[in-house]
């Protein structure tokens, strides 16, 4: 694993875990890297040096972390958290049904309602490309997360 800080064009910087270097590379080539505030995907890695493990900083960390996971939560945190439980409470949930029902609506073969759920990348832009509007949200599903 390979821990990065990103900053997106809007200038927000992020920290994101990657499997390894090639594999952040594959994933901010396909689009698949968004910033964690504003959704962008224009996204870089951000100048930041290199952590060197030593037993006293190891020590130190174990004892006293920066943010415990139970501590307060970012301003942006809360705003994502906001954003969830506003989606959550009105639409509906859809699943891997997301692009089926999206243009099933667009198509005006079933009734409008706000939905959301999970697309792949490349369904998600030929729905685009076919003038379906959607909009990426920057979180998963409860069952699909950590």
């Amino acid at each position: 694993m390979i821990h990065y800080t990103l900053k997106c064009a809007e200038g927000h910087e992020f920290d994101s875990w990657f499997q390894s270097t090639s594999a952040f590379d594959k994933l901010l080539s396909s689009d698949m890297v968004a910033c964690a505030v504003c959704g962008s995907t224009d996204v870089q890695k951000a100048l930041m040096a290199p952590t060197v493990a030593t037993r006293e900083t190891a020590q130190r960390q174990a004892s006293a972390p920066d943010r415990p996971l139970s501590g307060k939560r970012s301003p942006a945190e809360q705003a994502l958290a906001r954003l969830r439980a506003h989606v959550e409470a009105n639409s509906e949930y859809v699943g891997t049904s997301f692009a089926r029902e999206a243009r099933a609506m667009h198509a005006g073969e079933t009734d409008q309602r706000p939905i959301w759920g999970e697309t792949r990348g490349d369904e998600a832009r030929k729905l685009i490309e076919d003038g379906v509007p959607i909009a990426p949200l920057p979180f998963r599903p409860t069952r699909n997360s950590n």
